[in-house]
């Protein structure tokens, strides 16, 4: 399975790029971390006065680079930090630049509070001839029972790992 199995995740405090190399280590497949050319500010007031200005305009930031091939992957995994209810602007960067008609999309989401958001649904948005699946979804990195919680809901999900 972990042949066509893809993990992309966008991460800007390491919390969903733990969590999207926790998920590797126990199914593996191939990690690819978006990463938008023009990084986001470290400091936290910034970083959200920049995210919620693209997200209120629905921009999507040009990303440093894409896969070389979608098509090859029928699994995708896609990590995102909960920023203001839904996915960070590099992830609708990278969903709205391929088509994934047919693929099977597992969110995974970090949070600081907020849960989920509207995150499944957003993906759902541009992703419409994709089947999305159950999302995951731990509070900062998860901490001690991140590992626990990630083979729970890959057990539900019944992929073979």
């Amino acid at each position: 399975m972990a042949a066509n199995l893809l993990i992309a995740f966008y991460s800007h405090s390491g919390n969903t790029r733990q969590i999207a190399n926790l998920i590797h280590n126990e199914i593996g497949g191939t990690l690819y971390e978006i990463k938008p050319k023009d990084p986001y500010p470290s400091g936290y007031n910034a970083v959200l006065d920049r995210a919620k200005g693209e997200i209120d305009r629905g921009y999507n930031p040009p990303l440093l680079s894409t896969p070389d091939s979608i098509e090859k992957y029928d699994t995708i995994f896609v990590g995102t930090p909960n920023w203001y209810s839904t996915i960070a602007p590099p992830v609708a960067t990278f969903l709205s630049a391929h088509d994934f008609s047919g693929n099977a999309i597992l969110p995974f989401c970090t949070h600081g509070g907020g849960e989920r958001g509207h995150i499944p649904e957003d993906i759902a948005k541009l992703c419409p001839r994709a089947s999305i699946l159950s999302c995951l979804c731990l509070y900062g990195s998860g901490g001690r029972k991140a590992q626990a919680e990630i083979s729970a809901w890959l057990d539900g999900l019944r992929l073979t790992h």
